[in-house]
C-alpha cells in the first residue's frame, strides 16, 4: 500500500474514531472491511477537501464594514444602517500563487462582495439600496476574478476581471487611516435627492438632480475615481523602482488607462504619489444610461472619454502631521459635451495616544463642478454658460484597535448645490458612525 494511501486511511480511522462516540453504526466500515480497503480509501479521498495539486497556495482575506447614518436634508430627517458602498462594502477574498521556478510565479484572484445595503444608491425613498454595479438587491457578486503570472523582474500580467491601472490610484495613496470613512467619492450620499429651499425636488434631463451628480458623466462614479470600477482587462504592473512603479491596462471596447505611482521616505516625511490617465472609445459606455444610476439616457455618437486624476499623501512621521489631497479632470474630445473636475484636501494628525492602535484626527474639503451637457441643470447640448457645483466640508474621528485588526470612526459631513438658474437649495448634513473589522 503506497505512502498516499496510509495516509487517507490514517484519515479513514480518524473520522471513524470521531463518530464512534456518536453513533456506532456510522463507525463501522462494513462487512468485509478489508477485502474492499482500498475502494473506501477512494471513496474517503474523493468526499475530502483537498488543495488541488497541493502545490497552489491559499490565503483568505478581506474585511466587514457597516455604518450607521444620521441625516437631513433641509425638509426630511433619518437614521440609516448602511454597508460602504459598492467597492467598499464587505467582501472575502481568495488568493493563492505558486512557484514556476525560482523568480517566476502564478497565481489567482477571486473577490466576492456581499451588499446588504448598499450606500451609494440609498436615498429619501429607499433606505435598503441595491449593489450599484449589479442592481441586486441583498446579494453576492463577483467583484474580481483573474490569473497573473509574475516575475520579480519583469513585473506581473494578470488578466480577467479586476481593477484597470487608473482604479483607485488617486485615493490608494492616501495613508493616514482615514481612507474609508473619508474619501472622494460621493459613497454615502450618491443617490439623495436635492431639495429645493421650498422642499420638493427639482427633476435634471437625466436622472434628476442628487447629491452624488453627473460629475464623473457616463463612467459609472460620483465626484472622484470615475472609471473606478472593476473591468475584463489586461493589465500589466512593473517592479518597484526606487519607489516608482508604473501599471496600464486595456479591455472591454476599448479602455484603456496608465499610472505612475512613487512611495518612500524622506528623512522625518512619509510621502506618496500616483497620477493616472484614462481613456474609453466603448460606445456601450459613452452614449447610454448616462448618469450613474442608469437613468434613461441619450445617444452622443462614438466619443472619446477622457480622465485624469492625480493624488499625493505627505505625513511628518515623529508629529503624525499629514496632509492628502487629489483632483479629477473628466471631459469628452467633444467640448460641447462638458467636462467637470474634483478638488479634494484632507489634514490632521495620526498619533498612537492609547494603547489601543493610533487616533486619526481630521478635516475635509471638497469641491466638485461641472459645464456643459452634463451639468446636473443643464439642457440638452446646452453651452458650457450652465454650470454647477458642489461643495463638502467634514470632520471626524478615527481609532485603529490593533488587537482586533479593526477601525471605528464618527464623522460629520456638510454638503451644499449651487448652479446658474437662480433657485436655492437646502443644505444635506450627516453624521456617520462606523467599523470595519478586518480578517
Amino acid at each position: 500500500m503506497n505512502k498516499y494511501s496510509l495516509s487517507a486511511l490514517m484519515a479513514a480511522g480518524l473520522v471513524a474514531g470521531g463518530l464512534s462516540t456518536g453513533s456506532a453504526s456510522a463507525a463501522d466500515l462494513g462487512g468485509n472491511c478489508c477485502a474492499d480497503l482500498e475502494e473506501r480509501i477512494a471513496e474517503l479521498e474523493a468526499t475530502t477537501a483537498r488543495k488541488g495539486n497541493r502545490k497552489v497556495s491559499l490565503t483568505v482575506s478581506g474585511w466587514v464594514g457597516q455604518q450607521v447614518m444620521f441625516w437631513d436634508d433641509g425638509r426630511e430627517s433619518n437614521t440609516y444602517v448602511t454597508d460602504l458602498g459598492s467597492t467598499l462594502a464587505s467582501h472575502v477574498k481568495f488568493t493563492g500563487q505558486a512557484t514556476i521556478m525560482p523568480g517566476w510565479t502564478a497565481g489567482y484572484v477571486l473577490h466576492l462582495e456581499a451588499t446588504g445595503s448598499d450606500s451609494l444608491t440609498t436615498n429619501q425613498a429607499t433606505p435598503d439600496g441595491p449593489n450599484a454595479l449589479t442592481k441586486s438587491v441583498n446579494g453576492v457578486s463577483t467583484l474580481q476574478s483573474f490569473w497573473f503570472i509574475k516575475s520579480d523582474q519583469l513585473g506581473k500580467v494578470s488578466v480577467g476581471k479586476q481593477s484597470d491601472a487608473a482604479d483607485n490610484s488617486a485615493i490608494l495613496v492616501d495613508g493616514s487611516g482615514s481612507l474609508v470613512p473619508a474619501n472622494w467619492v460621493a459613497f454615502d450620499v450618491n443617490s439623495f435627492g436635492i431639495r429645493t429651499k421650498g422642499g420638493g425636488f427639482v427633476s435634471g434631463p437625466t436622472t434628476g438632480i442628487h447629491w452624488g451628480g453627473d460629475y464623473c458623466q457616463s463612467w459609472g462614479g460620483a465626484w472622484g475615481d470615475c472609471a473606478g470600477v472593476p473591468r475584463n482587462t489586461v493589465r500589466y504592473d512593473s517592479p518597484t523602482f526606487g519607489g516608482f512603479s508604473v501599471s496600464a491596462s486595456w479591455g472591454e471596447d476599448d479602455i484603456w488607462a496608465i499610472t505612475g505611482r512613487y512611495a518612500g521616505e524622506w528623512g522625518d516625511f512619509k510621502l506618496a504619489g500616483a497620477a493616472s490617465y484614462t481613456e474609453s472609445t466603448d460606445p456601450s459606455i459613452n452614449t447610454t444610461n448616462v448618469g450613474f444610476l442608469g437613468g434613461p439616457g441619450f445617444s452622443l455618437g462614438n466619443e472619446t472619454q477622457q480622465y485624469f486624476q492625480a493624488g499625493a499623501y505627505v505625513e511628518h512621521v515623529p508629529t503624525g502631521l499629514f496632509v492628502y489631497g487629489a483632483y479629477g479632470h473628466n471631459q469628452y474630445d467633444t467640448s460641447s459635451l462638458g467636462q467637470s473636475e474634483t478638488y479634494y484636501i484632507k489634514g490632521g494628525i495620526r498619533q498612537r495616544w492609547n494603547p489601543l492602535g493610533h487616533t486619526v484626527l481630521y478635516g475635509e474639503y471638497e469641491k466638485a463642478r461641472g459645464t456643459g451637457v452634463f451639468s446636473q441643470s443643464a439642457t440638452f447640448f446646452d453651452d458650457a454658460a450652465i454650470h454647477d457645483a458642489t461643495k463638502v466640508w467634514g470632520l471626524g474621528i478615527v481609532q485603529e484597535i490593533d488587537a482586533a485588526a479593526m477601525s471605528m470612526w464618527v464623522k460629520y459631513r456638510h454638503l451644499d448645490y449651487d448652479d446658474n438658474t437662480g433657485i436655492q437649495y437646502d443644505s444635506f448634513q450627516y453624521v456617520g458612525v462606523g467599523a470595519l473589522i478586518n480578517y
